[in-house]
């Protein structure tokens, strides 16, 4: 099973994306970073068996890697630390949740995986 950063964690984080952001995050930055925390939720939620999540193919190393490099490229590029990057993943993580369906964004970032971005069966 995949374990690519704990949910819970990155939803305690948020709070402190508003003390500490050095640069405004792009648009190519928030979507990295959404994409990171929709993979992460969609893993948690294969590991945990909800129904939904093992809708979606099984999130491997390729979302690992993904959420790794995605992070790193934001930290260098917005000139975030590690508590910057996971509040920032946290706000994404937060908005998904809040938004009651994780299906819009994850038909856009699979194919960042090289997977389908279709919809996944009811």
């Amino acid at each position: 099973m995949i374990r690519i950063v704990p949910v819970l964690a990155l939803l305690g984080a948020a709070t402190a994306l508003q003390a500490q952001q050095p640069a405004p995050l792009s648009l190519e930055h928030r979507m990295s970073l959404r994409c990171s925390a929709a993979f992460a939720l969609v893993a948690h939620g294969q590991e945990t068996g909800d129904a939904q999540a093992l809708a979606y193919p099984q999130l491997g190393g390729e979302a690992r890697e993904y959420f790794v490099r995605a992070a790193a490229q934001v930290m260098d590029e917005a000139g975030l630390d590690e508590e910057g990057i996971r509040a920032a993943l946290a706000a994404e993580a937060r908005d998904l949740v809040d938004q009651g369906s994780i299906a819009p964004i994850m038909q856009v970032c699979l194919p960042q995986l090289g997977l389908p971005g279709g919809l996944p069966p009811r």
